[in-house]
């Protein structure tokens, strides 16, 4: 019996022991623990300060560095190596320089010409951007400029007689359109 109450009081001794270690190690490590939030803490609260101050200087050159848009007032369109000669292509042109697009458009449909096609296609182009990209109003546009230049050359050959030959030139044609507002 004495040998069993030794044996209990050693055992309760070591277990002491052992509660008052882990209770020691625990204690360090929540006072650890409270010392690492708290870094962790301010860390977060230093990392915030300097995302909004660089969001403030974004802010700040983006007012600076964003002037007022101009205001569009005219909108261009273009058609490259029409086959059409630039000399047909100018006698439908000046027909409709400084028309509004509607009655361009309608004297466009009238006239026999080869050039009047690609020229009424092009007009519809200026005045679809004009409409969509710059907000602008149909019923005011009017063709502002519109000119037809030389556009690539095809050099062709036409066989004639006691076997010669004689060069053909095939031109093409850049037509260059600009519609604005009426005030």
């Amino acid at each position: 019996m004495a040998e069993t109450k030794k044996k209990a009081t050693k055992k309760a001794a070591t277990e002491e022991t052992v509660k008052e270690e882990t209770v020691k190690e625990k204690a360090p490590k929540k006072a650890a623990k409270k010392t690492t939030k708290a870094k962790a803490e301010k860390a977060e609260v230093k990392e915030e300060a300097k995302v909004e101050k660089a969001a403030a200087k974004k802010t700040k050159k983006a007012v600076k560095a964003e002037p007022a848009k101009p205001v569009v007032t005219e909108a261009h369109a273009s058609s490259l190596n029409v086959r059409v000669t630039p000399r047909k292509a100018r006698l439908v042109i000046d027909l409709v320089r400084g028309k509004d697009v509607d009655y361009a458009l309608k004297m466009l449909a009238r006239v026999n010409k080869s050039a009047a096609t690609p020229v009424a296609k092009l007009i519809k182009s200026a005045a679809a951007n004009a409409t969509n990209n710059f907000g602008m109003d149909y019923t005011r546009l009017y063709v502002a400029m519109i000119q037809a230049s030389d556009g690539i050359k095809m050099k062709r050959y036409l066989p004639r007689a006691k076997g010669s030959s004689s060069g053909l030139v095939k031109r093409t044609s850049n037509i260059y359109v600009t519609v604005k507002e009426r005030d």
